[in-house]
């Protein structure tokens, strides 16, 4: 299977390049600009280069997606400018990376490659806050940041392109994924921050009570759904699902597990900041019924074996 992978370097690119490189028929192609990546990225992905193509570039880059979307079976992307924060400082930046360079990755697979399978990383933030106790694809979208809405826009070319033009499309929204490859800042990621901070035997910070529930899951359980989800045809119908673990804490408990598991860190209650208040969803519950029932994939790790391995996984091992 010819496999192509935008944003490889990135957290879920990283790990989902080595669940992919498991089986040797399949060959890789990944495509990240490395911008604003750590070296611990660039690091983990040399790790694996020998196994894939790399290439350095942009998904905005017209000519760039021209030539590599060609006589590819799947197009996965994970390409993304994922901080909340700063999508709110820098709002024009954030459409030029989740909103123009998916229309013109779309754009080079319409008109160079109308069959491959185009799997679109999207996030369970676009809902904002909930109004059911819980969230499934019917529950109204309501993003609070700029982030969230850019990426709720996102989904919808990609439905469009599928409906309009015929292409194999599917957005899956993932929702607090943790684990080995993860960054140590809180722009990209609250878990793997946490797991960076224990790790360092550094404080945990909780804005307020910490009561607010999320959804959590492994990272390897996320990239191997992606897996799943590429040998599949029925899935491409320019439909969207919510991509979770049916185990969801509070974050005050996410941080006691993460500490217990860790042996280090401590817990530090503080007020919530100004802006970090305003774009907070609180409680979320998600489902993921209605893609457990499209497919036979259901998660292999509790939060508590996700944390153990990401442990044995990390040891000797600097996040950054």
């Amino acid at each position: 299977m010819n496999i192509l992978i935008i944003g490889g370097a990135g957290f879920v690119g990283n790990n989902l390049v080595r669940r992919c490189i498991l089986d040797p028929k399949n060959k890789i192609t990944v495509v990240d600009s490395l911008e604003s990546k750590l070296k611990s990225d660039i690091k983990n992905l040399n790790e694996v280069i020998k196994s894939i193509k790399f290439i350095k570039g942009d998904m905005r880059s017209r000519a760039l997606m021209r030539t590599v979307v060609k006589g590819q079976d799947v197009i996965i992307n994970c390409a993304a400018q994922t901080s909340h924060p700063l999508s709110m400082a820098n709002p024009i930046f954030d459409v030029k990376i989740n909103c123009i360079g998916n229309l013109v990755l779309l754009e080079a697979i319409r008109k160079y490659n109308k069959k491959a399978k185009v799997i679109y990383l999207s996030t369970s933030t676009i809902v904002g806050k909930a109004f059911s106790q819980v969230i499934n694809e019917k529950h109204q979208e309501n993003p609070i940041d700029i982030y969230s809405a850019n990426k709720g826009v996102a989904e919808k070319y990609y439905s469009i392109y599928h409906k309009s033009f015929g292409l194999n499309t599917l957005s899956l929204r993932f929702a607090n994924l943790y684990g080995p490859y993860g960054k140590d800042f809180p722009e990209f990621g609250f878990i793997n921050y946490f797991i960076w901070l224990a790790k360092n035997n550094k404080e945990i910070t909780i804005y307020g009570r910490g009561t607010q529930k999320r959804n959590v899951m492994y990272v390897e359980d996320a990239v191997e759904l992606l897996y799943e989800c590429m040998n599949r045809s029925d899935l491409f119908t320019g439909n969207e699902y919510f991509a979770v673990h049916k185990e969801h804490y509070s974050v005050l408990d996410i941080a006691k597990e993460i500490i217990s598991v860790f042996e280090k860190g401590k817990i530090v209650k503080v007020k919530w900041p100004g802006m970090r208040k305003e774009i907070e969803i609180r409680t979320v519950t998600i489902s993921g019924s209605k893609l457990y029932k499209k497919i036979s994939w259901r998660p292999k790790y509790t939060f508590h074996q996700g944390l153990e391995k990401t442990k044995e996984t990390l040891k000797g091992m600097k996040l950054n």
